[in-house]
């Protein structure tokens, strides 16, 4: 163990919460039912069969506090940011019992996070669906259970990321200096994508791109530049594909609801680094900046990684961006609501 003051930050990994998906489905058998359906259609038979032996296999992984912090040791992470597993969205869910599930999935993250306070970060859930009820959910996230921020979808039946119902969680957000963390689950191209385990491979990078656009060309970061938003899955297809919004932002007036460039909005959006490859990360830094990117490993899912630092290390970034990266850039975005290191010595990955 070691007291570093440079702690490895993995800001996206995931806690899958049973007894809250068993309640839900006891509450409202019928809607559950017909999400469980829809997921079928949207992955595919083989997919779903596959997905289903891999939580099997790394079930103890996603509930068990101590299978947690022997990874990260493992891994070399220091601190880990802990969001719920994204299948505890329930976006169909109705006005009471998206609240309910939304309020028990905040006091279950809060719960976790508090068996190793020296190690663990934790955001919460709100109703995407209901925007009505999301800056009272935000409230519950942060206020009541003192958790760093949020975990959004890309989008709930018919409200986009651009929705001016969403104005107010915007500006509570940025009152609050809470974190809101971009990650998709489902995409809206539903069966084309039900093979090959496209509805993933494609379909979160097409969902966080479509999302983040959504937020760009509205104006949401024009009217909010203090929002902090960390997209998963380093932005999706967006960062490094920004010359035709740019010129479709030059060409077509129905395009220019921002007021810059599209690709200039990189610059106050923050990205994780889970993009797969060297060349990819490079890729990302390049378009959004060393300061933009933070570690991510999608813990403990097998789209994920298990070796970040090395991740990291293999792009050949310069060593203040790969500080940056690894370790300062979550400092910086997270604050005080990071383990006091002092207090509590951190594993033995800190950043030399």
């Amino acid at each position: 163990m070691s007291g570093s003051p440079s702690p490895v930050v993995d800001v996206h990994a995931h806690l899958l919460l049973p007894a809250l998906q068993r309640a839900v489905g006891e509450r409202d058998p019928e809607g559950f039912a017909s999400a469980q359906a829809l997921e079928a259609r949207r992955n595919g038979p083989e997919s779903l069969a596959a997905s289903g032996r891999m939580i099997g296999e790394r079930m103890a992984l996603l509930t068990s506090l101590d299978a947690r912090l022997a990874e990260m040791d493992r891994q070399g992470v220091d601190v880990q940011v802990v969001s719920p597993s994204p299948s505890h969205y329930y976006p169909w869910a109705g006005e009471d019992l998206a609240v309910w599930a939304a309020r028990e999935a905040n006091r279950a993250i809060a719960e976790h996070v508090a068996g190793a306070p020296e190690r663990l970060v934790g955001l919460g859930l709100v109703p995407l669906q209901h925007p009505h009820l999301i800056v009272a959910a935000l409230e519950d996230a942060v206020l009541e259970h003192g958790l760093a921020g949020v975990e959004l979808s890309s989008f709930a039946g018919d409200v986009e990321l651009s929705d001016e119902r969403l104005e107010p969680l915007w500006s509570r957000a940025v009152e609050l200096d809470a974190i809101v963390f971009l990650h998709p689950f489902g995409c809206s191209l539903d069966e084309r994508l039900d093979r090959f385990y496209l509805s993933n491979t494609v379909g979160q990078p097409v969902e966080n791109a479509v999302a983040l656009s959504h937020l760009i060309f509205s104006g949401v970061l024009d009217r909010h530049p203090g929002l902090k938003l960390v997209a998963a899955h380093g932005g999706g297809y967006l960062p490094t594909f920004l010359g035709r919004s740019d010129h479709a932002w030059q060409v077509r007036p129905e395009a220019h609801g921002c007021r810059d460039l599209p690709s200039s909005y990189l610059r106050r959006l923050r990205f994780d680094s889970l993009v797969h490859t060297p060349d990819a990360l490079r890729a990302l830094v390049a378009a959004a900046g060393a300061d933009r990117v933070l570690v991510g490993t999608d813990y403990p899912f097998d789209m994920g990684v298990d070796d970040p630092v090395e991740r990291v290390r293999e792009a050949g970034l310069d060593e203040a961006a790969a500080r940056a990266v690894l370790s300062g850039n979550a400092v910086e975005l997270f604050g005080a609501r990071l383990p006091d290191r002092g207090a509590h010595p951190v594993a033995a990955g800190g950043v030399a």
